[in-house]
């Protein structure tokens, strides 16, 4: 219990870092998602190969969640200077 406890505030804290930049997103989405899925599966299974599959699937869709919900900014010029503006 107390490795679980353990690696859900490592995941958290990961999870707490912000970044605009989908690539980053992805790579920080498919560390979380295939830490979990392999958890879940080896403890549903039993089974390294039920580990394996679940962080194979995990890690697929935390990559694809971490780039598709990554801010969209644009950046534009006023009087000289950059700005950047996130949505």
């Amino acid at each position: 219990m107390k490795k679980i406890l353990i690696v859900s505030m490592m995941a958290l804290g990961l999870a707490a870092c912000n970044t605009t930049n989908p690539t980053d997103r992805a790579v920080g989405g498919a560390l979380i998602g295939g830490g979990t899925g392999a958890l879940v599966g080896g403890l549903a299974t039993g089974r390294a190969g039920g580990a394996l599959a679940g962080g194979a699937i995990g890690a697929a869709g935390g990559a694809i969640i971490g780039a598709a919900t990554a801010p969209r900014c644009e950046e534009y010029w006023y009087r000289g200077r950059r700005y950047q503006r996130c949505n």
